[in-house]
Formats: C-alpha cells, structure tokens, sequence
C-alpha cells in the first residue's frame, strides 16, 4: 500500500499549513498595530502649543460679567498694537499679588502703549468679579472657565502665565510664573 491519504477535511501535510499560520500572526500583528493606533495618539499628529516665534492664536471669550468679549483678534495683538496676555485665577496666591501690581503699573502707562489682556480661568463668575473689582483692574478680563484658551490653545496648566506678543501678532516672550510691573514695563519698552 501507498502512503496513507488524509482523511476528507482533515489537516493536510504541513507545508501546507505553514502559509495560514503566517497570515494569521501577520493580521494579528496588524490588528493590534491598529487598536495601538486607535486607542492612542500613536498616528496621530501632535497638537503643538505656541510658543516664541509663533503667531499667537486668536480667541474670542465672554467678558467677565457680560459686556463686549475679549480676545485677541487675528492678528494675534491688541487690534494692530503690541498685547499682553495675563492668565489668571483669583483662589491663587501668586495671582492675589501679581494683578494689583500689574493693574497699577498699566494704569501708569501713558497713551497705553500695548493692550492688557486678562484671562480668568476656573473661577466662578462671582468670585472673578469679586477679584477683579478688588484689585481694581481696568482691562478687560476673559472669561475662560472650560479652559479652553488656558489649556486648550496655549497648553497652560497652571496659573498664572503671560504672553508677551508684538504688533505683528507673534509671541516675543512668555513667562510662567507671576510677572513684576518692572517686567511689564520693559516689555511695554520693547514691544512698543
């Protein structure tokens, strides 16, 4: 007798398996490429955040306590002059300091040179009043209780932050950390 044939639907010789086996191991491998993928920012593209040089990005917010909204127009400055973001919340300590002293040195401004920009962010809206009609701030103040331009467009996680942007709308500096009215002052000098 010859050599025994396998039965009708059994398995086969081995060559002939080896094939299907490397299929199954090659759409493994993709198919947990692909939920890696899926479930990650793996193959993804990177949100970037601004930074110096780059043209800071235009926003439009509420005011705080209703009125006209506040932002940054496209241009990325104070409607075609030199701005100054200052992003704040009134439960932190630094912020408590930095924004009266930053109110009194852009009081003193002569002609305001640059547009002082306020953000409050997590605050509710009666204690960011409260803040801001404390510290007697005359600038107009955003409000930005999502985070949105806080987090979302300029990857701040903690207040407070400012963003020093020329006429041109590009970002020329950032500090984080509370600013001095010295700190304002040359970089009114220098932006203006």
């Amino acid at each position: 007798m010859g050599a025994a044939e396998p039965p009708p639907g059994g398995p086969g010789p081995p060559e002939h398996r080896r094939p299907r086996l490397r299929f199954l191991l090659i759409g493994v491998v993709l198919a947990a490429a692909l939920g890696v993928g899926l479930f990650t920012s793996i193959g993804t593209p990177a949100t970037s955040t601004p930074g110096v040089g780059s043209v800071a990005p235009s926003f439009s917010l509420r005011a705080l306590g209703g009125g006209p909204r506040v932002g940054t127009p496209g241009d990325g400055g104070g409607n075609g002059r030199p701005a100054v973001l200052l992003f704040f919340a009134s439960w932190g300590p630094p912020c408590q300091s930095e924004v009266p002293a930053i109110e009194g040195a852009f009081r003193a401004q002569h002609g305001h040179r640059i547009a002082l920009i306020g953000v409050d962010g997590q605050d509710p809206v009666p204690q960011a009043l409260a803040f801001v009609h404390h510290a007697g701030v005359t600038f107009p103040v955003a409000e930005d209780a999502e985070y949105t331009v806080t987090e979302g467009l300029y990857g701040f996680n903690g207040d407070p932050d400012a963003v020093f942007i020329n006429a041109e709308g590009t970002i020329v500096h950032i500090v984080h950390g509370p600013i001095t009215p010295s700190e304002l002052e040359t970089w009114e000098r220098r932006l203006g």
